[in-house]
């Protein structure tokens, strides 16, 4: 993962999801929420939803800002804005998604929540603004040529060919999961909420204090 990579973390309205808790809060109380510091939460509207905002760290950096509906609904109308979300984030095009993750019509999310215990979630992958198409295959390169003999290269064959395409997905994928925004349903007592993660894997523990 290249240097220029760290620098694409995910950015909530704006702000690095990075740096100091107290600095973190500041540059929120800023943008006009309202800091709870007996309960240590902030208040406030986001995306025309009421929310509480809780900004989360590691070793003193700031890895996680989690929004939380204030307000709960019923099972319409979580699934409607559930879809609605998903929506929004497939039409902005700072993200990116693997997949289609809007709940059907016909889903009944409380059955199967309580019954199969089924977890509605879907997440969203920032995508780097210093990406360049040039520097990745670059670095695909070195990583293939590590790997591959020239003459393999030369003449490949389909099992060769198969890997060489699994590089680049793979490589693709762990630079964009470092940048993931994500969101789920939560229940309570039989009403509905949403709860978002804007993460930046980059300030998470990755075993080091093991």
């Amino acid at each position: 993962m290249t240097a220029t990579a760290q620098k694409d973390v995910t950015k909530f309205l704006g702000i690095p999801v990075d740096g100091s808790k107290t600095t973190m809060i500041q540059k929120l109380k800023a943008k006009g929420f309202v800091y709870n510091q007996k309960n240590d939460i902030l208040t406030g509207q986001f995306n025309d939803y009421d929310v509480i905002i809780s900004v989360v760290t590691n070793n003193n950096k700031v890895s996680r800002i989690v929004v939380a509906d204030k307000n709960e609904v019923d099972e319409s109308n979580i699934k409607i804005r559930f879809n609605k979300l998903c929506g929004q984030f497939e039409r902005n095009k700072k993200y990116v998604s693997m997949e289609d993750q809007r709940i059907p019509d016909d889903e009944d999310i409380s059955y199967r929540m309580i019954v199969d215990k089924k977890r509605y979630e879907a997440i969203f992958y920032k995508i780097p603004e210093t990406f360049d198409s040039l520097t990745m295959a670059k670095e695909v390169g070195d990583i293939v040529l590590s790997r591959f003999k020239k003459e393999e290269l030369d003449n490949p064959t389909e099992e060769i060919l198969n890997e060489l395409e699994e590089l680049k997905r793979d490589y693709s994928l762990n630079l964009l999961s470092k940048s993931p925004v994500w969101f789920l349903i939560d229940e309570v007592y039989g009403k509905y909420r949403i709860i978002m993660y804007y993460d930046n894997e980059y300030n998470k523990s990755d075993g080091e204090d093991l």
